[in-house]
């Protein structure tokens, strides 16, 4: 059996220990007031403890809050204690601590009632209290069990100012945040990029999943910037039924929350519209105003949580903040063209005279213009389409008449040589081997009794029969393990999607797959017949996929096709290309691009007007 007096002192030491830790809790309250009741249970120590609230007032009732232990075994010492709660806490209330016999006339042994007031923090518009059950002790014990829990009874006014204090903390850091936001845009000397950067700034600050920043243009709000998206459609259908959300705000000149807060008069029908077709959780536009006239509006949207009051404050400061730079950045950033040619005029101004300065100008360009068209040689080449092909292409086929089972692959896997691709179902077919294994075993057996019957004539018929058996037996085998197509070397499967056939019935022969391989690629262009005859003794080349055009791949010219072919209303030439680097993994035949071989330098005139040259030698036959 344990000591009571070592289970005390355990006890003890633990409460202890945990009104010490937390006294630094930052939590929830959640988590801290059941640790808190259990901590001042096992301090007093109380068999029951009951922390009870209520709003100021003796008239108003009383609010269990916690209990503990949660759960309790019924007794008559419970429901006495439970029916005198309410009354020790109003004598808690007005003597700050009361103890009081759970019966009176059970004499100075017995059971007791310790109730202490806990304090919180603040102006006191709620009264709490700790109510516990002592049994088995007499006034002396419960004396001291009142003042432990007076001792802790200042803990959650303690937890309650950390609260404030972390809460003024996190305040100071947002609004500091708000003041970097402005400086940030400080940096920016152009009104779309210092727009982004607002939007940008806003998006992280207040984890929005978009921010959009609409300015009031001849009456119309104009979507302008959109958080981590430099280019967007305005013809868009979910930019313009943005750009209706913020003229309702921008009408009303008011912030405008979806969902709606309780108490709100601004009307929010736009917006309502807006978050049902977008499936947005929350919304919030805010006005940016210019001598207190509205002439923006940004517009916040996130899932999950809504706007807190702090948020909107600090989403009002930053906009007020940034509506005077934007607005200022708005009139000075004008139409890029309008802009270089004053600067322009000015500089030339200092450097060829105040007069007739456009004319000088143009003519030091003209005449640079002409020394670099005639005199200038750069690379030309001549251009083509291309299209990568393989030198072995297998195309599978249905080995017999059957159904599709399973498909292992789709067009643009990368296969083995004998992995299996595609399955047909055998399960008649393995009836077929059944039975003929059946029918082999049956004549065997008969031809074993006309042997020993000395029935030369039916021993025949028998072994003749038996052959036959093994002969379907030989044709089920081999259509069973056919039914597995595998691909003949290594490739990749460039036709033949029959993911939606699953159950389909097929025809012997029909082509169901096409393997090729990628080891063996090549690149086919097609030069238009006006150009070959540049490719004579050349060599060199470069290649350019669609789905890759910023990479660059060099090729080397093998053969030339001697005959034209027909394309597009032109004759065109095949070149066949070989690779000059390694085949790169995602290259599959089929993709196209675009193909140039260097030819010589030249000079930009003649590049420009060759083509016009040659047109007009065919048509007036120079």
């Amino acid at each position: 059996m344990a000591d009571p007096a070592q289970t005390a002192r355990s006890g003890l030491a633990w409460a202890l220990a945990e009104l010490t830790q937390l006294r630094q809790f930052s939590g929830p309250p959640t988590e801290f007031w059941p640790r808190y009741i259990a901590a001042l249970a096992q301090l007093a120590p109380v068999d029951k403890l009951v922390l009870l609230v209520r709003s100021s007032g003796q008239s108003l009732p009383w609010r269990r809050l916690l209990d503990w232990p949660a759960e309790t075994p019924p007794s008559r010492m419970l429901t006495a204690f439970l029916a005198q709660l309410e009354h020790a806490a109003n004598d808690c209330v007005q003597q700050n601590g009361v103890v009081l016999p759970l019966d009176p006339k059970a004499g100075p042994g017995g059971h007791f009632i310790v109730a202490t007031r806990l304090l919180l923090h603040g102006p006191q518009q709620e009264d709490c209290v700790a109510v516990g059950l002592l049994s088995e002790a007499n006034e002396t014990s419960a004396r001291e069990a009142l003042v432990r829990l007076r001792l802790a009874g200042q803990l959650p006014e303690f937890y309650q100012l950390s609260l404030v204090a972390g809460q003024a903390k996190t305040d100071v850091e947002k609004f500091a945040s708000v003041l970097d936001l402005t400086v940030s845009m400080a940096a920016e000397k152009r009104f779309l990029a210092t727009a982004m950067a607002f939007c940008n700034g806003l998006a992280t600050r207040f984890n929005c999943d978009l921010v959009g920043l609409g300015w009031l243009e001849h009456g119309y709000v104009r979507l302008r910037a959109i958080s981590r998206m430099e280019k967007f459609d305005r013809q868009m259908a979910v930019a313009q039924a943005l750009e209706v959300a913020m003229e309702e705000a921008l009408d009303q000149d008011e912030e405008v929350v979806w969902p709606r807060p309780e108490g709100a008069t601004v009307l929010s029908r736009d917006h309502e519209r807006f978050a049902r077709d977008q499936k947005v959780d929350h919304l919030c536009s805010v006005p940016l105003r210019s001598n207190k006239q509205p002439v923006a509006v940004v517009t916040c949207e996130r899932q999950g949580t809504p706007f807190s009051e702090t948020e909107l404050q600090q989403l009002r400061l930053a906009s007020d903040l940034a509506a005077t730079r934007l607005e200022q950045l708005h009139q000075q950033d004008r139409w890029f063209g309008a802009r270089w040619a004053t600067e322009a005029r000015e500089q030339m101004t200092k450097l060829l005279g105040p007069e007739r300065t456009w004319a000088k100008l143009l003519s030091i360009a003209i005449v640079l213009l002409l020394g670099v068209l005639f005199l200038v040689p750069v690379p030309y080449r001549v251009e083509g389409n291309f299209v990568l092909r393989s030198d072995e292409l297998a195309s599978l086929t249905a080995p017999f008449e059957g159904y599709i089972d399973q498909v292992l692959t789709r067009p643009g896997d990368a296969v083995k040589a004998g992995s299996i691709l595609l399955k047909l179902k055998t399960a008649e077919l393995e009836l077929e081997e059944s039975f003929a294994l059946a029918d082999l075993n049956r004549w065997q057996r008969e031809s074993e009794k006309a042997r020993a019957a000395k029935s030369l004539a039916e021993m025949r018929i028998s072994e003749a029969m038996a052959e036959q058996a093994k002969a379907k037996l030989g044709v089920a085998r081999y259509r069973i393990e056919n039914a597995k197509i595998k691909s003949p070397f290594d490739g990749v499967v460039v036709e033949g999607d029959l993911r939606e056939r699953l159950g389909s019935p097929v025809k012997a022969a029909d082509v169901l797959l096409k393997v090729a391989r990628i080891d063996t690629l090549y690149a086919e262009a097609e030069v238009n017949e006006r150009d070959v005859h540049e490719l004579a003794g050349k060599v060199d080349g470069q290649i350019a996929f669609v789905s890759q055009p910023k990479k660059k791949f060099p090729v080397r010219i093998m053969a030339i096709e001697q005959a034209a072919v027909p394309k597009n209303e032109a004759n065109v030439f095949l070149v066949r290309c070989r690779l000059a680097q390694a085949v790169q993994p995602w290259w599959r035949p089929g993709m196209s691009g675009i193909c140039k071989f260097k030819v010589e330098r030249r000079t930009l005139f003649w590049i420009l007007t060759h083509r016009t040259v040659d047109f007009l030698r065919l048509k007036l036959w120079w």
